[in-house]
C-alpha cells in the first residue's frame, strides 16, 4: 500500500491507474478505523480495481464547542489495518494541502442539510461538501463508498454530486452495528461502560418504533414514545428524532412513502446518532 501525502505523487498514482483503464473507488474517512470502515473497504474492493482511503480529520466539519481536539487519531494502527485489507493507496492530506492559505471557497448543500443534524451542528454540513468535493477534485475517482449511519450526509453527497454533474457514482452501505445493536462509530470511544449499557436503548427504541409505525401507529405517538424512552436510558439531551422522506429527509406525518426514522442523543460527553429503514407495508 501507498501512503501519500503530497499532491504531486497522489497524481502519478492515479496517472498510471487512468492509463491501465482501472476502475479508482474511493472511501473517505476521518480515521479511527474501526469494522464499519472495513466493511466500506470491502465494498470498495468490489467496486473497483483500485481502491483508496483518506483520512483527514476536518476542522471545517467541527462547531466551535465540538470535540477536534479530542477526535481520536490513530495513524499508524490505521495505515496497518488498510494495509492488511489490500487498500492500494492511502491519501493523508495536512490541512495546509486541503486549504491552502486564501482559501475561499464553500460549497453549500441546501434542502437536505437544513434540519436534523444541519439544525443541531450549523455549518456542519457545508464543512461535510467542501471536503468532500475536494477529495473528488483530487482524486477523481469513479465510486464512492459511504455508510448509511450517517444517513443525512449521505444524502447531502448525493444531493451535491447530482447538482454539479460530478459524475461520481455514490454507494452507500447499510449501518454496521455492534453485537449489542450499537452503531458502529468512531465516537463510541468515548463511552464509559455503563453509558455504552444505556446507550443501547438508542437502536432498540427506534427498531420498535419500525415496528410501530408500518403497524399504523400515528407518528407523532410514536417519535414521542422515542424521546420517552431514550430520556428514562440516561440521555441527558435528545436532538431530534424524526420520521423524513427516504431521498428529500422532508419530514413527513403520514407513512405513505419509502421514509427514514432518524435520531441524535447525547449520553455523558458523547453525541450518538442512527437512523433505519421505513417502508409501507
Amino acid at each position: 500500500m501507498h501512503s501519500i501525502r503530497r499532491l504531486e505523487e497522489l497524481g502519478e498514482a492515479l496517472s498510471a491507474w487512468r492509463a491501465a483503464g482501472e476502475r479508482v473507488a474511493l472511501v473517505p474517512t476521518m480515521g479511527a478505523l474501526h469494522a464499519g470502515h472495513m466493511a466500506l473497504v470491502d465494498a470498495a474492493r468490489r467496486a473497483g480495481d483500485r481502491v483508496v482511503v483518506s483520512i483527514f480529520v476536518n476542522p471545517k466539519q467541527f462547531g466551535p464547542n465540538e470535540d477536534l481536539g479530542k477526535y481520536p487519531r490513530r495513524e499508524q494502527s490505521d495505515a496497518r489495518m488498510l494495509a492488511e485489507a489490500g487498500v492500494d493507496l492511502l491519501w493523508m492530506p495536512s490541512v495546509e494541502i486541503m486549504y491552502p492559505e486564501g482559501f475561499a471557497t464553500t460549497v453549500s448543500v441546501s434542502g437536505v442539510s437544513d434540519g436534523l443534524d444541519g439544525a443541531a451542528r450549523p455549518g456542519h454540513f457545508d464543512g461535510v461538501a467542501t471536503v468532500v468535493a475536494k477529495l473528488f477534485g483530487q482524486v477523481r475517482p469513479d465510486v464512492a463508498i459511504f455508510g448509511e449511519k450517517d444517513y443525512q450526509q449521505l444524502a447531502v453527497i448525493r444531493r451535491m454530486v447530482a447538482d454539479l454533474d460530478l459524475g461520481v457514482e455514490i454507494v452507500g452501505l447499510p449501518t454496521q452495528r455492534d453485537v449489542d445493536g450499537l452503531a458502529l462509530s468512531s465516537r463510541n470511544a468515548y463511552l464509559t461502560d455503563d453509558e455504552r449499557l444505556a446507550a443501547r436503548a438508542l437502536p432498540r427504541a427506534l427498531g420498535e418504533a419500525v415496528q410501530a409505525l408500518q403497524s399504523g401507529a400515528p407518528v407523532d405517538e410514536v417519535l414521542e414514545k422515542v424521546r420517552a424512552k431514550l430520556t428514562a436510558a440516561g440521555f441527558e439531551a435528545v436532538d431530534y428524532v424524526a420520521l423524513c422522506d427516504a431521498e428529500t429527509l422532508v419530514p413527513v406525518e403520514t407513512l405513505d412513502r419509502p421514509a427514514r426514522l432518524l435520531a441524535a442523543a447525547k449520553i455523558g460527553i458523547t453525541r450518538l446518532i442512527d437512523n433505519l429503514a421505513v417502508t409501507p407495508e
